[in-house]
């Protein structure tokens, strides 16, 4: 089915030349192509952050239809209010973390919906706002807790952890190829004071890589960021939790949308897709199945999809992202 988009701000530009508080939604288009929303369907943005995704949704929902928003940040919810407030009637908004949707539904008594969307991504507003602690490109406090409520931040981890135990979580997580090494400087560094914000943080990655190595593969703490935040927000728990708990609640022929920003996620959105959508997994030379195991998903996309030179231009956020799609059997 072809769409034709109702809103012209589709990549978040706003109605009025451009408003910095709408996220842009990352590959739009390929997202609404996938969920097909129809005016009376039920979808889900488990992760909706500023709203831009739920925006697009929205404009495809008549008054039989219903979106319901999710996300463990306060302040994203309330900038998804604001951007939905058009929308008024087609939307409800949860304040929870995206690996309790089967508890937010129940809790709505919806036990079946059309379409669901998780962006694994950190929505602009939240790298930009420095006393979050997200962006290594701005200084601000090491808190990084998409949960205010919750209760370690960056901090707490770098400052309380073994060396062993950060070593693995930038390896883990991070992929970092010298995480040892700035397990180590942040070991050292500790002893003669408290590491309390991102310049720090990044002061002493750069000291810990050799010089001949930052100029590779991006900004030299990217990845040690990325290792922080999600061991702070458990990020990959929550993936997994919630992954079983879409098949659950999408009524057959739903679909469910997932994009990703690093290989940790994907390989296990992959993983995940290609097992519900297994048949047999009996061993080789039995006579007859007797695992009995049926499919649950079709998977829709072949390879990763990725965003177009035209988005990367437009949102540079974006080039990151790998989206995957699969749909209820």
């Amino acid at each position: 089915m072809k769409h034709h988009y109702k809103n012209r701000d589709i990549w978040g530009k706003g109605r009025e030349g451009g408003n910095p508080k709408i996220h842009k939604p990352v590959m739009p288009e390929k997202v609404i192509s996938y969920l097909n929303p129809h005016p009376s369907g039920i979808y889900v943005d488990a992760t909706v952050g500023g709203g831009g995704h739920a925006r697009v949704i929205c404009d495809y929902l008549g008054k039989e239809g219903l979106l319901v928003g999710i996300d463990r940040d306060q302040d994203a919810l309330q900038l998804a209010k604001n951007n939905l407030e058009e929308y008024e009637g087609r939307f409800i908004l949860v304040q929870n973390e995206f690996g309790s949707l089967a508890d937010v539904l129940e809790g709505l008594e919806i036990f079946r919906v059309d379409g669901i969307l998780l962006d694994l991504g950190l929505s602009s507003y939240q790298l930009e706002e420095s006393e979050r602690g997200f962006s290594y490109q701005v200084d601000g406090p090491l808190d990084m807790r998409m949960d205010r409520n919750l209760p370690v931040k960056a901090a707490d981890i770098l400052n309380e952890r073994s060396t062993q135990d950060l070593s693995r979580i930038f390896k883990e997580y991070g992929e970092e190829r010298w995480a040892s090494r700035i397990a180590s400087f942040v070991a050292s560094y500790r002893k003669s004071q408290a590491i309390k914000s991102t310049g720090q943080f990044v002061e002493i990655i750069k000291s810990a890589i050799p010089a001949a190595n930052r100029q590779r593969g991006g900004h030299p703490a990217k990845r040690c960021f990325q290792a922080l935040r999600i061991a702070v927000n458990l990020e990959l728990r929550q993936l997994e939790k919630v992954l079983p708990q879409c098949v659950d609640y999408l009524r057959e022929g739903g679909v469910m949308v997932v994009i990703c920003y690093h290989s940790l996620e994907d390989r296990r959105v992959k993983q995940f897709f290609q097992s519900e959508a297994q048949k047999c997994v009996c061993p080789p030379g039995l006579p007859k199945c007797a695992c009995g195991k049926v499919s649950t998903l079709q998977i829709l996309t072949k390879k990763s999809e990725i965003p177009s030179r035209q988005e990367i231009m437009y949102n540079p956020r974006a080039r990151s992202a790998r989206l995957r799609a699969a749909r209820r059997i």
